[in-house]
C-alpha cells in the first residue's frame, strides 16, 4: 500500500524531517523560484529511480541537479570561463547550466541519461537553500509532476499530482516565477536548450554575443525537450484572437475581454509567466477532458520566449494514453 505524502512546514523542524527523508533514499518535493521540484539524492541510484517511476519519467530524458553554490557545483562539473561569468551574474536564479561531466562525480548515471554532460541550478528560493544545506548533497530535481503534465506552482499542485507516491512536500507557497529555469548548453559553444524564467536576452548581453538554438525531443541532452510536454488534459489551440463556441479562452492583455482567464490584463510576461501553470490547469478544469482550450498570443520576447515553448509543447497532439506508455 503506497503511503500517505506528508505536507511539511518550511520551518527547521520541517526542513529537518525532510533531509531525514532525503537521506534515507526518499522523494521531497520542495518549492523554488521557478516550479515545485521532486528532490531525491542525486548520488543514489534507488532515489533516482524513485523519481522516474513516481513522475512516469522516460528514463532517457535526464535530471537537472540542484546545489545550493557555484562550489558545490564544481564537485562534479567542470566550470569554464563563460559558466563562471554567467553563474556570477544569474546563480542563484532561474538558469540551468549543462555542463561537462567531471570524471568520479559521485552522481548516478540515471541523472545524465548517460551523458558526458550534467545540467546543474542554483536555485535562489530561500526553502531550497535551506533544504539543500539541511541535506547536505546535491539534489536531482525534475519538475514534481506526472512527466508531460502541467509543471506545480504550488504545492497544492504537487500533492494532486504525486500524492502517495512520494514521501512529503515542503510548503514554500506560490513559485514567482512560474516556468522553469532557461537551460543554456556548455558543453561547446553556448546554445540556447530551453527558455525558461531567465530571458535569452540577458544571457546574450553576458556573454556579448547572439545564442545558438538547438536540442533533440527524440534524444534530449536537457530536461524540457520532449516535443510534448506541459499538457493539460484537454486540447490547446494557439494564437487565438477570437476563440470558438465552446472553447476556454486563456488571453493575454487588453482586448481579451471575454476570456475566463487572463494571464495578465496588462500584457505584463513577468506576471503572465507566474500564471501560466496554475491558469492552465484552471483552464482544463473549467474545459474538461473533452473540451478545448484557445491562448491568446504571446510577444516572443523577453518571458514571452518561455511562456511560447511551454504553450507549444502543452499543444502538440498525444497519443492515446494505451499507446503513451513508455518504459522506464
Amino acid at each position: 500500500m503506497p503511503q500517505p505524502t506528508r505536507l511539511l512546514p518550511p520551518t527547521p523542524e520541517g526542513l529537518t524531517e525532510a533531509a531525514g527523508l532525503l537521506a534515507a533514499g526518499e522523494l521531497v518535493a520542495f518549492p523554488s523560484e521557478t516550479v515545485y521540484g521532486l528532490g531525491g539524492d542525486a548520488r543514489s541510484d534507488t532515489a533516482c529511480a524513485r523519481i522516474f517511476e513516481a513522475k512516469g519519467r522516460p528514463r532517457f530524458n535526464p535530471l537537472i541537479v540542484h546545489v545550493p553554490d557555484l562550489e558545490a557545483a564544481r564537485d562534479f562539473a567542470r566550470i569554464g570561463p563563460e559558466a563562471e561569468r554567467l553563474a556570477a551574474a544569474f546563480w542563484p536564479g532561474p538558469l540551468t547550466l549543462v555542463l561537462p561531466l567531471r570524471e568520479g562525480s559521485g552522481l548516478s548515471p540515471l541523472v545524465t541519461a548517460g551523458l558526458d554532460t550534467v545540467a546543474v541550478r542554483v536555485p535562489a528560493h530561500p526553502v531550497a537553500q535551506a533544504l539543500m544545506r539541511a541535506f547536505g548533497a546535491p539534489l536531482a530535481g525534475p519538475s514534481a509532476n506526472p512527466s508531460g503534465k502541467v509543471s506545480p506552482t504550488r504545492a497544492a499542485h504537487v500533492m494532486a499530482g504525486l500524492g502517495g507516491r512520494i514521501a512529503a512536500v515542503v510548503d514554500g507557497g506560490d513559485c514567482a516565477v512560474g516556468v522553469e529555469s532557461t537551460i543554456l548548453g556548455l558543453a561547446g559553444p553556448p546554445v540556447l536548450l530551453r527558455p525558461g524564467g531567465l530571458p535569452a536576452e540577458a544571457l546574450e548581453a553576458c556573454l556579448g554575443a547572439p545564442l545558438a538554438t538547438g536540442g533533440d525531443s527524440g534524444k534530449p541532452s536537457a530536461p524540457g525537450q520532449l516535443a510534448s510536454h506541459y499538457a493539460p488534459g484537454a486540447a490547446l489551440r494557439l494564437e487565438v484572437t477570437a476563440p470558438e463556441p465552446g472553447e476556454v479562452w486563456l488571453g493575454f492583455g487588453p482586448g481579451c475581454e471575454g476570456a475566463a482567464l487572463n494571464l495578465s490584463d496588462s500584457g505584463d510576461l513577468t506576471r503572465a509567466a507566474a500564471n501560466l501553470f496554475h491558469m492552465l490547469r484552471e483552464a482544463d478544469a473549467l474545459a474538461g477532458p473533452a473540451g478545448r482550450i484557445a491562448a491568446a498570443p504571446v510577444p516572443e520576447r523577453g518571458l514571452g520566449r518561455a511562456i511560447n515553448d511551454r504553450l507549444r509543447r502543452a499543444a502538440v497532439p498525444r497519443p492515446r494514453r494505451a499507446e503513451a506508455a513508455e518504459p522506464l
